[in-house]
């Protein structure tokens, strides 16, 4: 089952898409890292000032290491932003951290595609982390009932995954309109701020591909099992 080509088949482009993805992803933020917004603002200003033009005031602007490890916790209503872009004054950094401001904005509405994401997130984390386990010991001790459990387990995280894509779109479509309507950046930064979350988009597009191969191939294995 290791060597399947089945699995290159189902399972490896949605791989070299992810791959690809992260490398279009690093090189649009290096692009418009070295372009300086006119504002002037940093990362963490810019999404303060974005979540107080939204009437958002109670979402704390934390900065926490690594590279693109910015992300909103909405447990905590906290905005955690990497070095880069905290104290970035560049449109990279601009558009990353109006990002993030976009999901506590959307948290705070109560946007249902974020609560449902909110709602999956243990459930998926725990089918990934164990179906594979399930897959093994069904393969091995000829089992289906174990084998059915790790696709259903699997078939979860694989929800989240697609689950994730209007989450992240609609967050990336709200920074888009409200970086320029707040005063963060100009109309004219507008296209080049939106092309660092266009690409960033383009990596849950590519794990949800990855995700719905692996999950069709442990689906068609099972049934020639």
């Amino acid at each position: 089952m290791f060597f399947d080509p089945l699995y290159l088949l189902l399972a490896l482009p949605g791989m070299l898409l992810a791959i690809l993805a992260q490398i279009f992803v690093k090189s649009t933020f290096a692009r418009y890292k070295q372009v300086r917004s006119s504002r002037g603002m940093t990362g963490a200003q810019a999404a303060h000032q974005m979540l107080s033009f939204a009437g958002i005031h109670d979402c704390r602007i934390e900065q926490v290491q690594g590279f693109l490890t910015d992300h909103y916790d909405p447990s905590c209503k906290t905005l955690r932003l990497s070095p880069e872009v905290y104290q970035g004054t560049d449109l990279s950094a601009i558009g990353v951290a109006c990002h993030e401001a976009g999901h506590a904005i959307q948290h705070a509405e109560a946007y249902t595609w974020l609560s449902l994401r909110s709602t999956l997130v243990p459930v998926a984390n725990f089918g990934s982390s164990f179906s594979y386990i399930l897959f093994i010991a069904g393969y091995l001790f000829s089992a289906p009932f174990l084998i059915n459990l790790g696709l259903i387990l699997f078939s979860l995280a694989v929800l989240f995954s697609i689950v994730t894509l209007p989450v992240e779109w609609d967050a990336s479509s709200r920074a888009k309109r409200l970086m320029v309507t707040s005063g963060v950046i100009t109309s004219s930064e507008a296209s080049q701020a939106g092309s660092v979350l266009n690409a960033a988009f383009m990596t849950y597009v590519a794990a949800a591909v990855q995700a719905l191969g692996t999950l069709l191939y442990y689906f068609l294995r099972s049934r020639r099992r």
